[in-house]
């Protein structure tokens, strides 16, 4: 995919693609440093991580507000920053758990002035009331659910990015959780699902 294509599928605006191309050259340059992402999937940046991380905006068009658990290298939360940048009233929250991540997520904000907030600490420890909880490769689902329950909770809808193994990890997470969800085929790549959770409660112990 090429920037071009990726602002086709989009409709982002053209300052879009300079951000997303200093992301890239800032995500490349600390990956040396610091796993981020597999370097392999560098290269593929426009499908395998922006398209990836900005499909979830055409399914909750009027959401704001985000809050991205274990973001990470900033996928999808730096990515949804980037298109909604200068949207009124949009913000996204960076939440991860490793300093050394929140710092490199940190210098992105702040190069690239984006409406988002970084911070360092436990996902179901904070006390954020945003429209959608999303999450990428962050952890089995039964286990996502634990650090996504809050923000459920205060009426927060879940967009979550997984991979092949998606429809398994939802009738494990049965087993612990009560929820609806739909699942729905990634557009960057059709092995992958994006995990639409609603009403999310532990089940009753017997």
């Amino acid at each position: 995919m090429t920037p071009a294509e990726f602002q086709s599928l989009t409709g982002a605006s053209a300052q879009t693609i300079p951000d997303l191309e200093t992301f890239l050259g800032m995500l490349t340059e600390a990956n040396a440093v610091m796993n981020l992402v597999g370097p392999d999937t560098l290269p593929d940046f426009w499908n395998r991580h922006a398209w990836d991380s900005a499909q979830l905006l055409s399914l909750a068009r009027e959401a704001k507000t985000w809050a991205d658990l274990g973001a990470g290298a900033g996928f999808p939360g730096v990515v949804l920053a980037i298109l909604l940048k200068g949207r009124p009233g949009a913000h996204v929250w960076l939440i991860d758990s490793l300093g050394k991540r929140c710092r490199f997520l940190e210098e992105v904000v702040d190069r690239l002035a984006l409406p988002a907030t970084v911070i360092n600490g436990r996902a179901e420890a904070q006390t954020i009331t945003v429209d959608i909880v999303t999450a990428r490769a962050v952890a089995p689902m039964e286990k996502l659910f634990g650090y996504a329950q809050p923000y459920l909770q205060r009426g927060a809808g879940g967009l979550f990015l997984k991979g092949e193994k998606a429809e398994s990890e939802v009738a494990e997470a049965r087993k612990v959780w009560q929820f609806q969800a739909a699942l729905s085929v990634s557009r960057s790549d059709p092995r992958g699902r994006i995990v639409s959770v609603r009403s999310l409660r532990r089940v009753p112990h017997l």
